[in-house]
């Protein structure tokens, strides 16, 4: 599986990515270097290890990838919430 562009879940991800940054725009200046980074960077792992998944020879492998950007995802939904707070 080598065309990662083609699949539906990496192209969900890029629009979270770029909803995302458009989003955290509007936080605090004085978070950038906290939780605005924070979430942007776990956001942006979700798409990457789905491409990165697709690189791997084995379907083992894919699938630990994808296990890796869920877990990018429950940290994304944390920290949604700790800025909520």
């Amino acid at each position: 599986m080598s065309n990662f562009r083609n699949l539906l879940i990496w192209q969900k991800a890029m629009n979270l990515v770029t909803n995302t940054y458009s989003s955290t725009l509007q936080f605090p200046k004085e978070e950038i270097f906290g939780l605005t980074s924070q979430i942007r960077r776990c956001i942006i792992s979700v798409p990457i290890n789905i491409a990165e998944g697709c690189g791997r020879e084995s379907n083992k492998e894919y699938l630990r990838f994808l296990n890796v950007s869920i877990s990018s995802l429950f940290e994304f939904q944390t920290q949604l919430e700790i800025a909520k707070i």
